[in-house]
């Protein structure tokens, strides 16, 4: 899952038609390099469905300059609630509107926001369930009526789930049903339950988790899709975090996070 970009950026080197574009990708680092002072510690309050990319990313980012990076996931509700609450990291990553609202709080440096990609939302289940059919809309619902059981999360993706149900006319036929979890918490019930369950989540934590108790059954069908931007933000006066978030920004991390689905 993990894509391996330092080769793709050698053989690139070798064709002269990307000489320019190889040295502003070593300009860019160069950029990041320079900003941030030895053995700083950057903590990073994370939107969940970035993990796996955002995991690697600060692995490579910790190997090139020996800082650490400490991350938090969390929903964006409960990222609203821990920075008004007086949290200070020195990195945000959550929807673009989330860190406007920071921005015009003072809370983060809005001018130095970078996107990083959309995530789409799947349908889940545990490792041997029967795989219901949801290639189409119509399908889905009848998947969902025959389910024991719907679990979805109170992050974005779950926000918007919530929405279709109501908007599929299900949300009152399956309530009885319906379990809802602050965020991550609802994988390891799903991988624990014991009759046909039903699950949402942000297609790349589905892929994160498969072949370690969950499977993709598939994407939302395409009429009731919804993709979720997320973007990084620093904290105003945080060299460390400025690093960072420039860090993602470079060629070499938008190719760890495409390499995750997430562009």
């Amino acid at each position: 899952m993990r894509s391996n970009s330092s080769s793709t950026f050698r053989s690139a080197g070798e064709n002269p038609i990307y000489g320019d574009a190889i040295r502003c990708h070593h300009d860019s680092i160069s950029i990041w390099r320079q900003i941030i002072p030895p053995a700083v510690d950057i903590n990073v309050l994370s939107g969940a469905a970035v993990e796996p990319a955002l995991l690697t990313a600060a692995d490579v980012f910790r190997k090139r300059t020996g800082n650490t990076v400490n991350i938090t996931f969390a929903t964006t509700p409960e990222i609203r609630r821990r920075i008004g609450a007086g949290e200070t990291p020195d990195v945000i990553i959550a929807p673009p509107a989330a860190l406007d609202a920071l921005a015009e709080s003072g809370k983060i440096d809005g001018a130095a926001q970078v996107l990083l990609g959309k995530v789409g939302i799947g349908v889940v289940i545990r490792d041997g369930a029967p795989r219901p059919d949801v290639s189409t809309t119509d399908a889905l619902k009848r998947a969902l009526l025959d389910a024991d059981g719907v679990v979805y999360n109170r992050a974005s993706s779950g926000l918007y789930v919530d929405e279709l149900l109501q908007r599929l006319g299900l949300a009152e036929r399956i309530q009885a049903k319906v379990k809802r979890y602050i965020g991550t918490d609802m994988i390891e019930p799903l991988i624990h339950g014991t009759g046909q369950e039903i699950g949402f989540m942000p297609l790349v934590q589905i892929l994160n988790w498969r072949g370690r108790g969950l499977q993709l059954v598939g994407p939302l069908p395409a009429d009731i899709q919804s993709y979720t931007t997320y973007a990084a933000a620093p904290a105003a006066r945080s060299d460390g975090g400025v690093a960072f978030v420039r860090f993602l920004e470079a060629p070499e991390a938008k190719a760890l996070f495409a390499g995750e689905g997430i562009a």
